[in-house]
């Protein structure tokens, strides 16, 4: 079957600045793609890493290519001849929802996830001054998240950590490192941490230097970020690291992203679900596959300054399942 496919970008303002180590963002572009039979339509968003040199304008070029050379378009040619990243995620993402409008079925019935609940989501403390994160934790704990992460940076993380405990002393905390902690001593940072109810630290070290963890005793669990994209990372990072953050974006799709929950699995890795800064409607496939979780990280439609209309409803740092989901 032949499919029309369209690629747009779209610009939505994030709420206030959007800070961490790499930068300040104040609007994020996503990438809408849309497929058709002519009667039914699946819609997939995608949000370009800039960090590997992905932007909106390149994604949207590499989704009209990719359809105009395959036109009989589907998921397992997607795996087969398109690179990972945000382009494919859109077109993965569009492609599962198109199939479940088309047999009348929700998307944890396709994939044979569990049926949704509602989650406990992290709501993300931006880096900045010790002051300004304790203040925002105290606003986000008033908002009823009791589960926060927070941006470090390499420099006074242990200052900063302790301010947002102070804003917030009954939260479960993530610290992001960001790849920021590669010359200094990992085991007696985490030790330093664990008083203020760390319970995962993201990305210590600068991915492709994992080697630096082997050995390291941390009291806190490790989590592998940009070290790992697809399942064929997981085995190669298992080593080091406790648990992994899936994120679609990264993976290339909801179809390689449970891929690597299975691998995960295998390993006896734990697993954390994020995501980047979207709307509503990339958290879809990305909220399915958070009911294998352990950690959930899927506030990015919160830090915008609107969502979708048919977004996701956000309660007391609970993201709670669409009304379509049975």
């Amino acid at each position: 079957m032949t499919l029309s496919v369209s690629a747009t970008i779209e610009r939505w303002p994030v709420a206030g600045s959007f800070i961490i180590s790499r930068g300040t963002k104040n609007h994020v572009d996503v990438v809408l793609c849309e497929i058709s039979d002519g009667q039914y339509t699946g819609r997939g968003e995608a949000t370009p890493i800039y960090y590997e040199g992905e932007s909106a304008e390149l994604c949207v070029e590499a989704i009209k290519q990719f359809a105009a050379e395959h036109p009989g378009l589907d998921r397992a040619l997607l795996l087969q001849h398109m690179a990972r990243g945000a382009a494919r995620n859109a077109l993965d993402s569009a492609l599962w929802d198109w199939e479940c409008q088309k047999n009348h079925k929700a998307l944890w019935r396709m994939t044979g996830l569990p049926k949704p609940t509602s989650l406990i989501s992290a709501f993300t403390i931006s880096l900045g001054q010790p002051d300004v994160m304790e203040a925002d934790a105290r606003q986000a704990a008033t908002n009823g998240h009791g589960l926060l992460k927070l941006k470090l940076s390499g420099h006074g993380d242990e200052e900063r950590v302790a301010a947002v405990h102070r804003g917030a002393p009954n939260a479960r905390l993530i610290v992001d490192a960001n790849e920021s902690w590669n010359d200094l001593d990992i085991a007696a940072e985490a030790a330093r941490l664990v008083q203020y109810s760390v319970e995962l630290i993201e990305q210590p070290v600068s991915a492709g230097r994992d080697h630096l963890l082997s050995g390291v005793r941390s009291p806190i669990a490790l989590c592998a970020d940009e070290s790992c994209h697809t399942s064929a990372d997981v085995e190669r990072i298992a080593p080091f690291y406790e648990a992994v953050n899936i994120k679609l974006d990264k993976a290339g799709g909801l179809t390689e992203a449970m891929a690597m929950a299975r691998a995960a699995q295998a390993t006896d890795m734990k697993i954390m679900v994020g995501c980047m800064l979207s709307t509503s409607l990339a958290i879809r496939p990305a909220f399915a596959l958070a009911q294998l979780a352990d950690w959930v990280d899927l506030d990015g439609p919160l830090l915008l300054a609107k969502d979708r209309i048919d977004g996701f409803q956000y309660e007391k740092g609970r993201i709670l399942p669409a009304e379509s989901a049975d």
